[in-house]
């Protein structure tokens, strides 16, 4: 069977996930978030970490985009446009899951109408919301038969610190909360944002090397080697962040910080945190700190692959490692929201979380929703135009322009 049939059954399948997927969540409008794994102990659970992914696989993207026109970086320029539809489809993503976890989408209404905007909720909806925007308008005027360099310039100086902020207001949703001891952290915006550009430059590499099989936008392997240069720079600012991070946690040896840690490194959250020290960190690191290994396409595409999984992974385990725990001292506990004749059984002190077939049809169709996406806007904006076949050399003689 040739490309063009295999890129058909391809899309019938992602297609047939997603049908799957807006099923179960019409099962869960129906009936409830009850029937999630979250509760009252752990109120937040996969919608949520996917969101924090999908944010940070956005930014990436858009800051690679950006960079190209703000910093004149003409090989960056080859590939700006793949780049933007690539975070615009991530940010949707993310927009989508969180409308799933708030269980009604007619809750939006209540942001509108009733805005706080003391609360860094609200300023996530607003920064995310501009980001959107500014990811709509970037594409569609890189898109037009003569793009406005002006124009170009005066969005992309607009989008960088943009992606910079939708990520770091993400971080603050978790770092302000001074009554979760996993989360209060000043380095949380930091270590947000270097995941997320380690994560976006691994999934824009994906995606490049993708599109090149499939004949919807060449690039060159030289191209792809800088990049993956960028990746392993990325990876290593990411870990000695989170190496900070555990260091100050363990070193005066408070109990509160001391229980979240355990619960890291030998919990419930030990497969996740260990998973995101070993795919995340270590192996790229391995790998992509070699010249030679960063100019073979396929220790690149791996290489690219595990950082995801490792950035997955911290998602999890820094979001339900200070839910395992709440910070109950001298009350009674966490109401499980329901009344029994054993008060024993009213009330908890630890919390615990798997998320259920809904969440995660949920989860794998509106992953395929995304693939979807991605290669409507790709045929639609990359086959067929004058760019299909850039090279370096192009984007140098743009550059110099």
């Amino acid at each position: 069977m040739d490309k063009k049939g295999n890129l058909t059954i391809g899309m019938v399948v992602l297609a047939l996930l997603t049908l799957v997927g807006l099923g179960a969540w019409a099962f869960q409008l129906v009936n409830g978030l009850g029937v999630t794994g979250m509760n009252n102990v752990v109120s937040w659970g996969s919608y949520i970490a996917m969101f924090m992914l999908f944010v940070g696989l956005s930014a990436g993207g858009l800051i690679v985009s950006s960079s190209a026109t703000v910093f004149n970086i003409p090989s960056f320029k080859v590939v700006a446009k793949p780049a933007v539809i690539l975070s615009t489809v991530c940010i949707i993503i993310a927009g989508v899951f969180i409308i799933v976890d708030i269980g009604s989408p007619w809750r939006i209404y209540n942001l509108i109408l009733h805005p706080q905007f003391r609360s860094p909720l609200m300023w996530d909806v607003v920064v995310i919301s501009l980001y959107l925007a500014l990811n709509l308008v970037y594409l569609y005027f890189m898109s037009r038969s003569e793009p406005d360099e002006r124009k170009l310039k005066i969005i992309s100086r607009i989008a960088l610190p943009t992606a910079v902020l939708v990520h770091s207001v993400t971080a603050w949703i978790f770092g302000l909360q001074i009554a979760r001891e996993g989360w209060h952290s000043a380095l949380m915006a930091p270590l947000f944002v270097a995941s997320a550009l380690d994560s976006g430059l691994a999934l824009l590499i994906i995606a490049l090397l993708a599109l090149n099989r499939l004949k919807l936008f060449a690039v060159e392997k030289k191209l792809i080697s800088t990049l993956a240069g960028l990746l392993v720079t990325c990876v290593a600012v990411d870990a000695f962040f989170v190496f900070s991070e555990v260091l100050t946690m363990l070193y005066p040896g408070e109990e509160s910080a001391m229980l979240v840690l355990r619960e890291m490194t030998s919990g419930f959250a030990a497969p996740f945190f260990w998973g995101e020290i070993i795919l995340g960190f270590i192996l790229p690191l391995m790998i992509l700190v070699f010249k030679k290994n960063r100019e073979n396409t396929n220790y690149v595409i791996f290489a690219s692959v595990i950082v995801i999984l490792g950035v997955f992974c911290k998602r999890v385990w820094l979001l339900f490692s200070s839910f395992i725990h709440p910070n109950v001292q001298g009350a009674p506990g966490v109401t499980y929201g329901k009344f029994t004749e054993t008060i024993g059984e009213m009330w908890s002190l630890h919390g615990s979380y798997a998320p259920t077939w809904v969440e995660l049809a949920i989860i794998i169709g509106m992953l395929s929703m995304g693939a979807l996406l991605f290669s409507y806007l790709s045929s639609r904006f990359l086959l067929g135009r004058a760019d299909f076949i850039p090279t370096v050399k192009q984007g140098q003689a743009a550059g110099n322009k």
